[in-house]
């Protein structure tokens, strides 16, 4: 729950407003604009009367806190071990993610409790020290909208110079491997991370390249889902990255569109499928096809 983005709001909010009240006596105003800084709108109508109602007792009626010291939010050892796993990932190693303190710590799991189907077995060598380097020179240039030069092995094993500025990374789950969109170059827009030999600064003129957007919006899936089990929540961030729009048709459910890339269609019927019956697919005709078609292969291979 702390870990979640959602719902660690609600802890942060409340931290808050113990941590100002050991220091003063706290308003309900002083209160709300705590809650609305680090939670969300609507949690104003839960939190707050319930610290100035007594509900929770934390609080004095003087405003001050209850709490002899101001709240921490120490790590338990489940989330020690959940990190010490996420640790493992060769994938987090290409980000700034320190490990210290965790070195007795027991992995929660291992990449051998964890079997992935429907995922090509080439996925990138996050493991090379040549990959590892590159991927930092081009996640500080996207975040600083710096070009670059890259030499780049393209498809027919021939060594390619390219000047690009680069847009964002794109990671895909079918693949295993990360892409970088571009623009300013006549080969093309995107690069395999993996097909890159080297990536330096560019220091020529780029004044005519041209931010691109996001290739989130050629092509469109409608899906209806049955809100059990959390189903909408992680649907929400299972596609956090795509451009989608949600309506409600009644209690239990809702109706999703979700946009998204040519080249990630067959990502996304596997993400859509991986959520069961919970999710119907109803428009476009084309893509329940692609569904329906999915479902068959994986029969044939007796894959229930």
């Amino acid at each position: 729950m702390i870990f979640s983005e959602w719902n660690g709001a609600y802890y942060n909010a409340v931290a808050g407003i113990l941590k100002a009240a050991a220091d003063h006596p706290v308003t309900k105003e002083e209160m709300r604009r705590i809650i609305d800084e680090q939670a969300f709108s609507e949690s104003i109508l839960s939190i707050e009367p319930s610290l100035s109602g007594g509900k929770w007792q934390l609080l004095k009626e003087d405003g001050t806190a209850a709490v002899r010291y101001p709240p921490t939010m120490p790590l338990t050892l489940l989330m020690k071990r959940w990190l010490k796993s996420i640790s493992l990932d060769p994938r987090i190693r290409l980000f700034d993610f320190h490990v210290s303190g965790l070195e007795e710590i027991p992995p929660l799991f291992t990449k051998d409790d964890i079997y992935i189907f429907d995922q090509y077995a080439d996925g990138d060598p996050y493991e090379d020290p040549l990959y590892t380097e590159n991927f930092h020179r081009i996640l500080e240039a996207v975040r600083n909208h710096s070009p670059l030069s890259l030499e780049v092995m393209n498809r027919r094993n021939n060594r390619t110079r390219m000047n690009v500025m680069p847009e964002y990374l794109e990671y895909s789950e079918k693949d295993d491997k990360f892409r970088l969109f571009t623009s300013g170059c006549r080969y093309g827009s995107v690069v395999n991370l993996s097909r890159i030999i080297s990536c330096r600064p560019f220091h020529g003129d780029c004044s005519g390249y041209r931010q691109r957007p996001p290739a989130t919006s050629g092509k469109r899936v409608v899906i209806e889902l049955l809100d059990e089990r959390n189903t909408l929540e992680r649907v929400m961030l299972h596609f956090a990255h795509f451009e989608k729009e949600a309506e409600r048709i009644d209690e239990k459910h809702y109706r999703v569109t979700i946009r998204y890339s040519r080249d990630d269609e067959t990502e996304m019927v596997i993400r859509i499928l991986s959520f069961g019956p919970f999710i119907r697919v109803t428009e476009p005709a084309g893509f329940v096809n692609l569904i329906k078609k999915r479902l068959r292969m994986q029969k044939s291979c007796e894959l229930q």
